[in-house]
């Protein structure tokens, strides 16, 4: 008996070890993960805080391996002299042939053999607005053109086109002078990409890359905030006479605390003895008027 316990006790004493060594094991790991998040985390910061450089400026950049890239991911067909010439814009050919002038180069060499993208910026301009116009045109058939014009003119302003060409990386490719590049420059490359695409591959591709790319911006935005109506029913009634129907006639069909500060009414408009809507409206009392809003 006292044998078995003389051999017990060994055993004892390499399990405590064993158990001790793990925990120092899962310890020291778990210093070393902590370790590399904490280094992440400040590398990020580091990354976040240092000044914006362009990305030719960084090593690994080949422009006429990135302009092929660029080609293939959108899953386009571009000729490449065209893309190469829808990324080049004035400001760029004036700043380089300013900086060869200041360097004391030659009249021939200062002068770079370079076209910029004008004539394709203003080439996909019309193709988009023509588009997009017969597009809503065919999909809303009722709307009238103010509505189908404030559609367009939101879906081809500087703010959307700019953000657009931001996510495909365009600002990455474009030869400017200000670098970050600014909303005005992006918009007109955008522009003289989908005149770069129309030459390259035709209406049909264009218009399913204005499309894909412009269209959805819409999802999620109510119509009335993109389109303002100034005078909604002067709007109405040209409407119908376009289609030889009568005016609406206004009638108040309901109040509520016509006595008090706030009055509520609610007014119909009435065409052929039939309502077709309500409003409802308030009274606002504008330079000793009162009018209903």
């Amino acid at each position: 008996m006292a044998t078995g316990l003389l051999l017990r006790a060994p055993r004892r004493l390499l399990a405590a070890a064993g158990g001790a060594g793990r925990a120092a094991l899962f310890l020291q790991h778990q210093q070393r993960r902590d370790k590399k998040l904490w280094l992440c985390a400040y590398l990020e910061q580091q990354r976040l805080r240092a000044p914006v450089t362009r990305r030719s400026e960084k090593p690994n950049w080949d422009y006429h391996a990135e302009i092929q890239a660029f080609s293939h991911r959108l899953h386009e067909t571009f000729s490449l002299d065209l893309l190469k010439t829808a990324f080049v814009n004035s400001c760029y050919i004036k700043s380089e042939e300013t900086r060869r002038q200041e360097l004391g180069l030659d009249k021939e060499a200062v002068a770079l053999n370079l076209q910029d993208n004008h004539k394709l910026s203003e080439q996909g301009v019309s193709l988009s607005h023509s588009y997009l116009t017969q597009c809503f045109e065919d999909a809303y058939t009722k709307m009238p053109s103010e509505g189908i014009q404030a559609l367009v003119d939101f879906l081809t302003s500087q703010e959307l086109v700019s953000y657009v060409a931001r996510n495909l990386s365009i600002q990455d490719l474009t030869l400017c002078a200000e670098f970050p590049v600014p909303p005005s420059v992006l918009q007109q490359t955008f522009f003289a990409v989908i005149g770069a695409l129309f030459e390259s591959s035709g209406p049909q591709k264009t218009g399913i890359f204005i499309r894909d790319f412009l269209i959805p911006q819409l999802i999620g935005k109510d119509l009335f905030e993109i389109w303002d109506v100034t005078n909604p029913m002067g709007l109405l009634v040209e409407e119908l006479a376009k289609r030889n129907m009568s005016a609406p006639e206004p009638r108040l069909t309901r109040q509520s605390g016509a006595s008090t500060v706030l009055p509520l009414y609610f007014v119909g408009l009435y065409w052929l003895v039939k309502l077709s809507s309500k409003v409802k409206r308030i009274p606002v009392l504008w330079g000793g008027r009162k009018e209903m809003v």
